[in-house]
């Protein structure tokens, strides 16, 4: 592994890693009321999107970051979208 490897799986732990406190909170409260839809539809796709420019590329780290982080922004998306929200 190069070192232009390591620092992406590094960003990629941070990047990723940002998004987990945010899933854990609304999957605990189910409450998305603070949140908008159109911007994690917005992140979703991009993170998706991501992940397709990942495998056409054969950049593990971009592969794995966007497909953690996008799926924890689809649970969020998720509940927002179809969960009933405790405060609203």
């Amino acid at each position: 592994m190069n070192y232009t490897q390591i620092l992406g799986l590094i960003a990629a732990i941070l990047t990723t890693g940002a998004n987990i406190p945010q899933a854990i909170k609304v999957i605990k409260t189910k409450s998305t009321k603070s949140l908008s839809a159109a911007t994690y539809a917005l992140l979703f796709a991009g993170m998706i999107s991501w992940v397709i420019y990942g495998i056409l590329r054969k950049d593990i780290p971009i592969i794995l970051a966007n497909a953690v982080a996008g799926s924890l922004c689809g649970v969020i998306l998720f509940m927002k979208l179809f969960v009933k929200s405790k405060s609203g």
